[in-house]
């Protein structure tokens, strides 16, 4: 099971420095990492700057073994910016494998508790054989929120993404076809319920087998967006977005999403279905992450040598003022 916001971008730390050579080196970085290891993360390219969290050393976070109300705590799936996803036990009152998501110690602000909240209310919403269900939730001794999810089971571990798995079981065009029909009936389902996904992505369809048959399941419904009135309202009424914000991956997004659009509806789903549709058939996605590494980068190269910055009127420069102009100064 991997988790909903996934940062797949190690930002380094940033120390005061005078040198432009010193901001250079910094951008390119942040470009040039590489992904975090890990289920989370592995095959995408969100982009979210996050800080490192604490080591449980530090702060006393469970790991495996840890129990949190009925559940034991097997092994870490995926950790994203806010957020971790272990595989679990339920202990009682019988005993079942299942995907326990929790919030990151120190990561459980207002907003960032609405927004873990709302997916689960969003997953509940929804009954499908192909979207993984929510069981139960509740909260840790440390006052975290936590919810459990079904477990996506492959023959050995987590489920795979649709497409390793069609790679690794060398499946044919017909085959894979036939694997994604499925995944649109969820989909759809999911958009009859109001609820558009908004992070649609190999890494979020994960294929179990049941009797020896590939069963495909959509995860990581974090950044859903509710489209009825009542629940975007009570949504918008907990959690605040920057209205520019870019939220998704962008190798898989629509054109109007990535333009931060806050009205986008299930058109930019079905747009990123075909995505990944291309992929499953292709073997790559329509950009690659290297032309969205490329992207950035010539986005910082931009503002760093070219754009020069914008200059106040003189009457209202003082002495910090010019500091702060000499310090974004690219000429």
């Amino acid at each position: 099971m991997a988790d909903d916001t996934q940062s797949d971008f190690e930002v380094p730390t940033v120390r005061s420095s005078s040198s432009e050579s010193d901001v250079a080196t910094l951008m390119r970085e942040i470009v040039t990492e590489q992904p975090s290891s890990g289920t989370a993360g592995a095959d995408d390219v969100t982009m979210v700057l996050d800080a490192r969290p604490p080591t449980a050393a530090q702060t006393g976070v469970e790991g495996a073994g840890s129990r949190i109300g009925n559940y034991v705590l097997k092994q870490e799936l995926g950790r994203g910016g806010f957020g971790t996803v272990w595989w679990a036990e339920q202990v009682t009152p019988f005993r079942r494998d299942v995907a326990l998501k929790i919030i990151l110690q120190g990561m459980d602000t207002e907003e960032v508790v609405a927004r873990f909240e709302a997916e689960k209310k969003l997953l509940a919403k929804m009954d499908h054989p192909n979207i993984a269900a929510v069981y139960d939730a509740g909260t840790t001794d440390r006052g975290r929120p936590f919810f459990v999810m079904e477990l996506v089971r492959g023959q050995e571990g987590p489920g795979r993404p649709i497409t390793k798995y069609c790679d690794e079981k060398h499946l044919s065009v017909r085959e894979r076809i036939e694997l994604f029909i499925p995944v649109c009936q969820a989909v759809q389902h999911a958009h009859m319920k109001q609820v558009l996904h908004r992070d649609l992505k190999p890494t979020n369809i994960l294929v179990s087998e049941v009797d020896g048959l590939p069963v495909p399941k959509i995860i990581d419904f974090g950044i859903a967006k509710a489209m009825s009135p009542d629940d975007e309202a009570l949504l918008a009424s907990r959690m605040r977005t920057a209205q520019d914000m870019v939220i998704g991956t962008l190798q898989y997004m629509s054109p109007e999403q990535a333009g931060s659009m806050s009205d986008i509806d299930t058109r930019s789903d079905v747009y990123t279905l075909g995505v990944i549709l291309y992929e499953l058939l292709v073997g790559e996605p329509p950009i690659g992450k290297e032309d969205i590494k490329k992207a950035v980068f010539e986005v910082l190269q931009q503002i760093r040598e070219v754009t020069p910055p914008r200059r106040p009127s003189t009457r209202w420069l003082s002495a910090t003022d010019a500091q702060t102009q000499h310090a974004v100064s690219t000429r």
